[in-house]
């Protein structure tokens, strides 16, 4: 007999694109350099995930191969630069641009798989990955003419998208032997040592900064990093890969509501017309990808729903 959930997952789902969308204005609203805000988001989240992993997890680590804990180790160092090239880019453009920028991950993720992993091309993929390049390409138009600084964070939006889908082709074959609060523990740990790493290296200070930036550091661990990943995660056992996977594509939607409402920032015609064509592209590429999924039986790992919010 099928257990019922406890919450409607839909209602659930909703409530997770909320909390991964408040990522890029908490970033927003920090004063702390953005290597610093990133370190700090997961060194948080890392000891929020701590007891959970003494309690339940501890044994995992001693079935560890040294590939494996290889393989986690570049998958945090790449997390690592996703954050610092995103957040780093919400200093030089808007949260709307930035945001569905980085929302590419998907189409990047397939030109990996292809070179690596020989996934075929299908006429839908070229579609939707051209529809998604196209957007891209009018939302840089439209910050370009605003100025070269806009037209800089969107570059960095999009090399943090490239970074993110390296973590993803890293810890793609690591998913599958470790459970996904070890690997998560994991590479969120070794992404916190880089970020200290890196902040050391070029002399960024650790503190003091004002009570607020401790705040939106802490809220940036809860909501976006754990509460949101985790309803997605809790909604698989109910609901299909390409159904959150389609509603992750909410977050740059709610991410630009939320900066009109509390940063006072307006989405123009550039980003709102090369949003929806980006979205557009994504959608397709995931309707392919779910297709294929249906075709071959393959067992998703729970992970992919991982996205930089």
């Amino acid at each position: 007999m099928k257990q019922e959930p406890v919450i409607n997952p839909y209602i659930a789902i909703f409530i997770g694109v909320l909390s991964v969308s408040t990522s890029a204005i908490l970033v927003k609203l920090a004063t702390a350099p953005a290597p610093i805000i990133a370190g700090y988001r997961l060194f948080f989240t890392t000891l929020l995930m701590l007891p959970i992993i003494l309690i339940y997890f501890r044994e995992d680590f001693k079935r560890i191969s040294k590939r494996d804990l290889l393989f986690c180790l570049f998958s945090g160092i790449f997390l690592a630069f996703h954050f610092i090239l995103w957040f780093e880019s919400l200093n030089y453009t808007s949260v709307a641009s930035s945001v569905v920028l980085v929302a590419l991950q998907p189409i990047f993720a397939f030109i990996g798989t292809y070179i690596f992993f020989k996934e075929k091309l299908t006429m839908k993929a070229f579609l939707g990955g051209g529809l998604a390049i196209g957007g891209s390409i009018l939302i840089s138009w439209g910050d370009f003419k605003i100025s070269g600084m806009a037209l800089f964070g969107d570059l960095l939006a999009l090399l943090g998208a490239v970074a993110v889908t390296v973590y993803y082709l890293f810890g793609q074959t690591v998913r599958k032997r470790l459970h996904i609060m070890t690997y998560t523990f994991l590479v969120y740990g070794m992404a916190t040592g880089t970020l200290f790493i890196y902040c050391v290296g070029l002399g960024y200070e650790f503190g003091p900064y004002p009570t607020q930036d401790w705040i939106y550091f802490l809220l940036l661990a809860i909501f976006p990093t754990l509460l949101g990943h985790s309803i997605f995660n809790w909604a698989l056992k109910y609901v299909s890969t390409t159904v959150i996977s389609m509603s992750i594509l909410g977050e740059p939607i709610g991410a630009s509501i939320l900066a009109y409402f509390l940063l006072g920032e307006i989405v123009r015609w550039e980003q709102l017309t090369g949003g929806l064509i980006i979205l557009v592209g994504i959608y397709i590429f995931l309707r392919r990808r779910r297709l294929k999924d249906s075709n071959t039986k393959a067992d998703l790992s729970k992970e992919e729903v991982h996205q930089h919010g």
